[in-house]
């Protein structure tokens, strides 16, 4: 971040901080599946789901089971490619609970 000086119209000097808001490749990919919710890899879901912190948990059996401890939405995704878009939806709604819970 940088820090600037600016005089006030009261003639106070102040520092301020330019802020740089970057999007991370996982945010990014969020964006594409609200925008597009077909053909989804698991990997993908992965990477957002490090990103924010969700626990994800494979069953031993065909699924993967996304939850975090601030939602009470668990959503269990069979491991199929592409994810149908039903689950992608799904995903994105526990994500935005998580957004809301902080």
């Amino acid at each position: 971040m940088k820090s600037k000086r600016r005089r006030l119209e009261t003639g106070l000097l102040i520092d301020t901080t330019d802020s740089i808001i970057s999007m991370t490749k996982a945010d990014k990919l969020v964006e594409r599946m609200r925008s597009n919710p077909r053909d989804w890899r698991m990997e993908s879901l992965e990477t957002v789901a490090r990103r924010y912190g969700v626990e994800v948990r494979r069953t031993g059996g065909s699924h993967f089971i996304f939850l975090h401890a601030d939602s009470e939405i668990a959503v269990s995704i069979p491991f199929n490619r592409p994810i149908k878009p039903v689950y992608v939806v799904q995903f994105l709604a526990l994500i935005d609970d998580i957004g809301n819970a902080k």
